[in-house]
Protein backbone atom coordinates (compact mmCIF):
# COMPACT_ATOMS: atom_id res chain seq x y z
CA UNK A 1 0.00 0.00 0.00
CA UNK A 2 1.23 3.08 -0.77
CA UNK A 3 0.66 6.38 1.76
CA UNK A 4 0.24 9.84 1.17
CA UNK A 5 0.42 12.32 3.49
CA UNK A 6 0.12 16.63 2.78
CA UNK A 7 1.89 19.51 3.58
CA UNK A 8 1.54 19.30 7.41
CA UNK A 9 3.02 15.80 7.70
CA UNK A 10 -0.60 14.32 8.15
CA UNK A 11 -1.82 11.29 6.47
CA UNK A 12 -4.42 11.79 3.72
CA UNK A 13 -4.47 9.15 1.00
CA UNK A 14 -3.51 5.97 0.19
CA UNK A 15 -3.48 3.71 -2.73
CA UNK A 16 -3.42 -0.41 -2.91
CA UNK A 17 -3.20 -1.06 -6.69
CA UNK A 18 -1.24 2.07 -8.65
CA UNK A 19 -4.48 3.47 -9.88
CA UNK A 20 -7.31 3.77 -7.35
CA UNK A 21 -6.59 6.88 -4.86
CA UNK A 22 -8.42 6.87 -1.75
CA UNK A 23 -8.98 9.20 1.18
CA UNK A 24 -7.46 8.21 4.31
CA UNK A 25 -11.11 7.34 5.30
CA UNK A 26 -11.71 5.51 2.97
CA UNK A 27 -13.56 6.78 0.42
CA UNK A 28 -12.98 6.69 -3.65
CA UNK A 29 -11.10 9.81 -4.62
CA UNK A 30 -9.63 9.65 -7.61
CA UNK A 31 -7.65 7.54 -10.53
CA UNK A 32 -4.09 7.59 -11.70
CA UNK A 33 -4.30 6.88 -15.66
CA UNK A 34 -0.65 7.51 -17.64
CA UNK A 35 0.85 9.56 -14.20
CA UNK A 36 -2.47 11.89 -14.73
CA UNK A 37 -4.51 12.04 -11.71
CA UNK A 38 -8.53 12.48 -12.35
CA UNK A 39 -11.93 13.07 -10.32
CA UNK A 40 -14.07 10.11 -11.16
CA UNK A 41 -16.14 12.48 -13.47
CA UNK A 42 -13.60 12.37 -15.73
CA UNK A 43 -12.06 16.38 -14.00
CA UNK A 44 -8.14 16.56 -14.37
CA UNK A 45 -6.48 16.86 -11.18
CA UNK A 46 -3.25 17.15 -11.25
CA UNK A 47 0.30 14.84 -11.59
CA UNK A 48 1.42 11.69 -10.09
CA UNK A 49 5.31 11.66 -10.62
CA UNK A 50 8.38 10.75 -8.24
CA UNK A 51 5.95 10.27 -5.44
CA UNK A 52 4.28 13.22 -5.13
CA UNK A 53 0.85 14.13 -6.68
CA UNK A 54 0.57 17.70 -7.69
CA UNK A 55 -1.86 20.20 -8.67
CA UNK A 56 -2.42 20.86 -12.37
CA UNK A 57 -0.26 23.89 -11.73
CA UNK A 58 2.69 21.52 -10.86
CA UNK A 59 2.41 22.48 -7.13
CA UNK A 60 2.77 19.96 -4.50
CA UNK A 61 -0.18 18.31 -2.60
CA UNK A 62 0.51 14.92 -1.34
CA UNK A 63 3.84 12.87 -0.90
CA UNK A 64 4.85 9.28 0.20
CA UNK A 65 7.61 8.54 2.08
CA UNK A 66 10.22 8.35 -0.32
CA UNK A 67 9.27 10.74 -2.83
CA UNK A 68 12.08 12.24 -4.64
CA UNK A 69 12.39 16.41 -5.30
CA UNK A 70 10.36 18.35 -4.44
CA UNK A 71 9.79 20.96 -1.34
CA UNK A 72 10.96 20.36 2.38
CA UNK A 73 8.59 17.09 3.50
CA UNK A 74 7.22 17.59 6.75
CA UNK A 75 8.00 15.13 9.90
CA UNK A 76 5.15 12.60 9.36
CA UNK A 77 2.43 12.34 12.17
CA UNK A 78 1.77 9.24 13.98
CA UNK A 79 -0.42 7.73 11.44
CA UNK A 80 -4.07 5.81 12.57
CA UNK A 81 -5.28 2.64 10.33
CA UNK A 82 -7.20 3.68 6.80
CA UNK A 83 -10.61 3.58 7.08
CA UNK A 84 -12.02 0.31 5.08
CA UNK A 85 -12.32 1.43 0.82
CA UNK A 86 -15.49 2.15 -0.21
CA UNK A 87 -17.19 1.70 -3.62
CA UNK A 88 -15.28 3.22 -6.34
CA UNK A 89 -17.65 5.79 -8.73
CA UNK A 90 -17.55 4.61 -12.30
CA UNK A 91 -14.97 6.24 -14.17
CA UNK A 92 -16.17 9.06 -17.01
CA UNK A 93 -14.01 9.79 -19.90
CA UNK A 94 -10.69 11.64 -18.54
CA UNK A 95 -10.78 14.95 -20.22
CA UNK A 96 -7.44 16.24 -21.73
CA UNK A 97 -5.32 17.02 -19.74
CA UNK A 98 -2.99 20.68 -19.81
CA UNK A 99 0.55 20.55 -21.14
CA UNK A 100 2.90 19.37 -17.84
CA UNK A 101 4.37 21.90 -15.91
CA UNK A 102 7.97 21.70 -14.73
CA UNK A 103 8.55 19.87 -11.30
CA UNK A 104 7.75 22.57 -8.43
CA UNK A 105 9.28 22.65 -5.17
CA UNK A 106 6.52 24.32 -3.58
CA UNK A 107 3.42 23.58 -1.81
CA UNK A 108 0.00 23.91 -3.67
CA UNK A 109 -2.58 25.89 -1.56
CA UNK A 110 -4.76 23.50 -2.26
CA UNK A 111 -6.00 20.37 -0.57
CA UNK A 112 -7.18 17.17 -2.42
CA UNK A 113 -9.96 16.34 -0.69
CA UNK A 114 -11.05 20.19 -2.12
CA UNK A 115 -10.56 18.85 -5.97
CA UNK A 116 -12.57 15.65 -5.60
Amino acid sequence: MIEFFDRAGAEAAFCQDGRSLYLWNGKAAAFIQDDKVYAYDGRFIGWADRGWISDADGACLLFEHDAVGGPQKPERRAKTTPGPRGARPSRAEPHDAPPRPTASLVWSDRVLSDLI
